[in-house]
């Protein structure tokens, strides 16, 4: 360690237990995710019959993980819409799975049924689409005829246009599962924050790892990539993004990590936006000085903001707390970080980033009106800046309770 630097041992517990470097083995119990598959599926068919939808046809891999607890080439199907799942909200559950790989969802006891799916876009079917559209839509409409008690409304939530246009023809009402799918997800589960506190515990582990290895010489695409190991090989599933710069870098924000090394003394801030273990979100954001150095005053100063910003509106969180009424009370920002500031205040999250977002107050007249809800899980967010400095990236991911708040992380922050 070089000459006066200080490192902060309390990050490096994080890594495995054992004190060997191993992958982080899940203690939880298998009944515990057998619960929070029957509670999401009620969850969904609780929506469907509120927007009163006979069905939900998904093809976002996020919404059937969700939903099904399948999944498959998850980042590949983001883009390529080869499995799909439909979701009667009073009958049966089936999976279309991508041909060949029918086998990996057996034993899931959510799903009624495994078809292999029928796959349309121009990529596989070529001038053959209007064919391989049209049968697809056939075995679509006539699940609906035996499941959807005469309802012909369908939701839908990621769907190329001939789908869309050959379920019409059939007289099927298309609708978005936007609202169905938003609104199920943002209500947690007990057994749901288990298993969201065990990917939080992975994604603190390659926090670990990136703080281990915050010297001198390390570029930005070396530390992030001991997140992506950390994930990898303790069962997550992928990075959303590659939010990880140092010194001059980190502003403006949202630059994607490089080869530039980071020098002594310089910031080094990062968001990890980590799918993990289960399929749930570890979305949580640390900054601090490359080769543990101690703070220049101008770092401490953004530093202070920031974490005043992030306890501030972390404190006002609680159930029946209207969206507007947490952004009159939020923390505002001074004036001279204003241009830098970050888009949000807040904003949920599950398995992914989710509704709600809470847009900062400068930005707020044309946010979205509800409420905090227990059972909610929330990003509280700051990204403080000046003209010519470094930026500061915090956030903390926290459980709204009967009474409050809870804190899901608990990585420390800095001594500014």
């Amino acid at each position: 360690m070089m000459q006066g630097a200080f490192r902060d041992d309390r990050k490096l517990t994080y890594l495995n237990a054992e004190g060997a470097d191993k992958p982080l083995r899940s203690p939880v119990p298998h009944d515990v995710l057998e619960r929070a598959r029957i509670y999401r599926l009620s969850r969904i068919r609780k929506l469907l019959r509120q927007h009163d939808c006979a069905a939900g046809l998904f093809y976002d891999p996020v919404n059937i993980r969700y939903a099904l607890d399948s999944s498959n080439m998850q980042v590949w199907t983001l883009h390529n819409p080869m499995r799909y799942a439909l979701i009667f909200a009073e009958g049966p559950a089936i999976l279309f799975e991508f041909k060949g790989c029918e086998h990996l969802a057996q034993g899931i006891a959510t799903i009624n049924e495994i078809r292999s799916a029928v796959t349309w876009m121009y990529m596989t079917a070529g001038d053959r689409v209007e064919e391989r559209v049209a049968r697809w839509a056939a075995e679509i409409g006539d699940l609906m005829r035996q499941h959807g008690g005469g309802n012909r409304q369908i939701a839908s939530d990621r769907m190329e246009l001939p789908g869309h246009h050959a379920l019409e023809a059939l007289g099927l009402t298309v609708v978005d599962a936007g609202p169905v799918t938003e609104i199920a997800r943002s209500i947690k589960s007990p057994d749901e924050i288990t298993l969201m506190r065990w990917t939080i515990r992975v994604c603190e582990a390659g926090m670990a790892r990136i703080y281990q290895h915050s010297v001198p010489g390390a570029t930005e695409r070396e530390l992030w990539a001991h997140l992506h190991f950390e994930n990898a090989r303790s069962g997550g599933d992928w990075l959303e993004t590659k939010l990880l710069t140092c010194g001059d870098h980190t502003n403006p924000w949202y630059a994607e990590c490089t080869d530039r090394e980071c020098q002594a003394g310089e910031m080094i801030a990062f968001d990890t936006d980590m799918i993990g273990p289960y399929g749930y979100c570890a979305d949580l954001s640390r900054s601090w000085t490359c080769g543990y150095r101690p703070m220049t005053q101008t770092q401490s100063r953004l530093y202070g903001a920031a974490l005043d910003q992030i306890n501030h509106n972390m404190d006002l969180l609680r159930p029946g707390l209207s969206f507007a009424d947490y952004n009159a009370r939020s923390w505002k920002i001074p004036e001279a970080y204003l241009p830098y500031r970050y888009s949000l205040a807040a904003h949920g999250v599950g398995m992914a980033d989710e509704w709600p977002v809470i847009a900062l107050h400068p930005d707020f007249a044309g946010n979205h009106g509800g409420g905090f809800e227990e059972g909610m899980v929330i990003c509280v967010e700051s990204l403080i800046a000046e003209a010519g400095s470094e930026s500061v990236k915090l956030e903390t991911q926290v459980l709204i309770t009967a009474t409050g708040c809870e804190r899901l992380d608990s990585f420390p922050w800095e001594q500014p």
